[in-house]
């Protein structure tokens, strides 16, 4: 399967030109989405975003993840299922087996065209509770192109930690900052780089901690400049926005 909407445009109409498929046929796949009668599958997302959609697993029946899943990839050779459970994971399996589940993520990845990761993006992690949040991040950034560089465990608990990685972290196009507790790591990593930092916050802490509400407000308060702040637990977002910055700054766009 090519991997533009012009691709595909051209494979379309050359399948109606060779008698493959029908005109009324063809005028259905353009149709810019498509009406399962339980969720209306957006196919003209990637046309404009060059990201196709996204499946949130989270409060949907596993089979009902499974058909839309099917149903982005008859239009687009990648698919992203994020919020996954073992069932979710089970059903897509079952009608989709060449799916990849990356259990601690809680995301599911069926890319039938890999691209060639472009840029890079560091990942910092404050702490290993941290980590299912950052490996969201990971996989939203490999299935949007981006190269990744991970720093885990590195909080500032232990200073010494973050300041050895420093170097390596300047040079990339940005850093996404996930960090819980009392969610200072962002704001000492805008304080040293010259980059965009996008902070993660975390529901990891103890009881006045409120769910992550604490690490949020920190980061939202932050006294250094060039922080932005996703929503609680949110890798997929930070991942999503980092690999915008990280396209940008690489001069590779996703919409051919």
């Amino acid at each position: 399967m090519s991997n533009t909407p012009h691709d595909r445009l051209r494979e379309l109409l050359n399948s109606v030109k060779s008698g493959q498929l029908c005109v009324d046929a063809a005028m259905r796949s353009l149709e810019p989405s498509t009406d399962l009668g339980f969720a209306n599958v957006d196919h003209d997302r990637i046309r404009r975003t060059g990201i196709p959609e996204v499946v949130f697993c989270q409060g949907k029946e596993p089979g009902e993840a499974a058909a839309i899943a099917q149903e982005i990839l008859s239009r687009s050779p990648r698919v992203l299922l994020t919020r996954s459970d073992a069932s979710h994971s089970a059903a897509v399996l079952k009608v989709l087996p060449e799916a990849i589940v990356h259990q601690r993520a809680r995301c599911i990845v069926i890319d039938r065209k890999p691209q060639i990761p472009v840029g890079r993006v560091a990942i910092v992690a404050a702490g290993t509770a941290d980590l299912p949040v950052a490996e969201e991040a990971a996989v939203t950034l490999a299935f949007c192109g981006s190269a990744i560089e991970q720093h885990f465990d590195v909080g500032v608990a232990g200073l010494h930690r973050l300041l050895a990685r420093i170097p390596a972290i300047r040079s990339a196009n940005c850093v996404l900052a996930i960090a819980g507790m009392e969610g200072a790591l962002p704001s000492v990593l805008a304080g040293l780089l010259d980059i965009p930092v996008i902070a993660v916050p975390t529901s990891v802490g103890y009881g006045a901690h409120f769910g992550g509400l604490a690490a949020l407000l920190a980061m939202l308060n932050s006294c250094a400049a060039g922080v932005s702040v996703v929503n609680v637990d949110n890798g997929f977002g930070g991942g999503y926005l980092a690999s915008l910055i990280n396209r940008q700054s690489a001069g590779k766009s996703l919409i051919p």
